[in-house]
This record gives structure tokens, sequence and C-alpha cells, in this order.
């Protein structure tokens, strides 16, 4: 295979003008194979086209799967991850039970090593030390969020840049922001995939991402914003943040300009139907726990009034079953991506 290569490209320069001459024909084809799905919803339409995470996330399950078992039939053991579980926060308990029961339907074996809150930081970081040298380990990831008294930045960049399937090391936070390969964190990278395999365009798009998380609402604005010719292709969209200081007016001005809106605030009905313009596509990042005034129990809803801006919408995500099964499945993504390299390092 090398000396095809070889015989083709004569030199590194020509084979780097013909990957980049490929990949600006495979995103030519891209926006016409987009432009010619969207024409066939472009008569009259009610409503908007919701998107199923949990159908997208399956499809990439299916696709994780099929890597394991080639993987395997190479002669190399299963991935597997470690997940670290601190305290007893229900919410992380229910997503950490998700993550492993993805892991073993797709053939990656799990373990979630459960501390109590009360644990020191050092006893924590040692843990973490300890999963790093072990060589059965591929994936390793903390849940968060953390007891007050954890200084999650110092316990994220303890955990070794090629086992961080969670993609929060400074490392490959600085690779991603440079269009540099890296662990992508799974839920920007989920965010990514259901634009991408939706058709929705990106190239010269107006976006607004409201919220500045460093986990979620930064990254995400880094791959849509970043040029689509780089060694990570990013969106090439024009992109504005949103945040907390934001006043609403002013954030309406911005998402009335925007054909894609990424809501990643944590708050309740953040975007309402009068902030989006016409056929916009609409993402809720959103995982809220509010009280239903009907039935009074406890329910899920996202940043965004979704019985509302559907109406206006050409595509959205709903909550649950939107963003929520497309991080997990990158997760696992991912755990097969530090299963590889992983090898690699230790071969070289």
């Amino acid at each position: 295979e090398r000396r095809r290569r070889g015989a083709v490209c004569s030199s590194p320069r020509a084979a780097t003008s013909m990957a980049h001459c490929s990949r600006r024909l495979a995103r030519s084809l891209g926006r016409l194979c987009t432009q010619h799905r969207l024409l066939h919803l472009s008569g009259p339409r009610s409503e908007a086209v919701i998107i199923s995470g949990r159908r997208l996330a399956r499809q990439i399950q299916r696709e994780a799967k099929l890597d394991v078992e080639s993987w395997i039939a190479d002669g190399n053991r299963r991935p597997h991850l470690s997940v670290v579980l601190v305290g007893d926060n229900p919410a992380s308990h229910s997503y950490v039970k998700n993550k492993t029961k993805a892991a073993a339907d797709v053939g990656i074996t799990s373990e979630t090593i459960l501390k109590p809150a009360s644990i020191t930081e050092d006893e924590v970081l040692e843990l973490i030390s300890k999963l790093n040298n072990d060589d059965e380990v591929d994936g390793l990831l903390v849940q968060l969020p953390l007891p007050e008294h954890l200084n999650e930045r110092k316990i994220c960049n303890a955990v070794s840049p090629a086992k961080d399937v969670d993609g929060f090391h400074v490392i490959n936070v600085g690779r991603m922001c440079l269009d540099q390969m890296s662990m992508l964190p799974a839920t920007p990278w989920g965010v990514w995939e259901i634009i991408q395999r939706t058709g929705i365009p990106t190239l010269g798009k107006n976006v607004v991402v409201a919220g500045r998380s460093k986990n979620v609402g930064m990254p995400i604005a880094m791959l849509l914003h970043t040029d689509g010719e780089h060694e990570r292709p990013g969106g090439d969209a024009t992109v504005t943040i949103s945040h907390r200081y934001t006043p609403k007016d002013q954030l309406r001005e911005h998402t009335k300009l925007a054909d894609i809106i990424v809501a990643a605030a944590g708050i309740p009905k953040l975007i309402t139907a009068d902030m989006i313009k016409e056929g916009a596509a609409v993402i809720d990042v959103g995982i809220n726990r509010i009280q239903d005034p009907i039935t009074g129990k406890a329910k899920l809803v996202g940043d965004v009034d979704f019985e509302e801006v559907k109406k206006k919408a050409s595509f959205i995500t709903p909550v649950p079953g939107g963003v929520g099964p497309m991080t997990v499945a990158m997760l696992m993504k991912n755990t097969i991506i530090a299963a590889k390299k992983l090898l690699k390092l230790r071969e070289n």
C-alpha cells in the first residue's frame, strides 16, 4: 500500500495537495447531496423534522461494534473502559449505567469504580495514577460533577491524555483548538455528528451557541467554526457564543439571524419560537429536571421550548432522546480510538 501511494504522490507536498483536493471534492459532493436532500423537504411544511438521537446513536454503535469485532479478529483483546464514580448523585449513577450498558452492547468491557463522596483529592489522584499505569485499561473517565471539595480541572488533567475518553485533558483540549486530531469531548462530538449525519449545511452559515462551558459550549463552537480543510476538519461556520451575561434581547437579535442554534446553557425554555427564524436548525443540549405542572412529577426538558419552536424550525432535537444518546455513542468511539492508539504507543 505504501508503494502504491509513493507511485502516485512523488513528494510530501504533492500528497498534501492531493489530500486537500480530495477533501474539497468530498465537501462539494456533500453540499450537493445536502441540497438534494433538502429539496425534498422544501415544500409546504407544518413542523420541523425531529432528529432522533436514539436512532443515530444506534447507527454509530453498530459501526463501533463492527470495529470492535474487526479489532478482535486481528488478534487484539477487547477494549476496556474504566469509570470512576464519586458520591451518590442519582443523575451521575444513571449516566454511568447507560455508558456501561452501551459498552456491553458494542463489545467493550467496562468497570465502574465506586468511591464515597468523602474521598480525598489525593486518594482520587492516586486511583487515577493506578489506572493510567494499568495496561488493561484503554479508556478512563471520572464522572462529573464531583463533590465540591475536589478540584475537577486538576483531576481531569491527571487522566492520561491517551486514555482520556472524555476529551477533557488540557492537551486534548489544546489539540482540538488547534484543529489537530485529538480525543474529542463526547457531547460536542455528538452534536457535530448529528449535524453531519442529518445533512444540515454549516459552510458559511450563521450559528449561535448558547452556553460557553469548557466541556460543551466552547468545544461545540470550535468544531463548528474551524477550517474544513485542516487536519481535524471543522464546519466553516460563523459562530456567536452567548452566556449568562448576554442580555435576552441581544441574544434574540443573534438567534433570529442564526441558521443553526445550539442551546447548551442549562436554562429551561431559554430559546423560544419568537427567537428563531423560519427554517432554522435547533440542537438542544440542555438537560433540566423540572416538576411537571400537570402530574407534579419530575421530568426532563431541554433549553428549548420544544412544542412551539418545532413549528418554525426545519430540524430540532428532542429532550430526552436527542443529544444524550449521542454522547454515550461517541464515548464508545473514543474508547476504541484509545485502545488503538495505546497499542501503537506500546509497539513504538
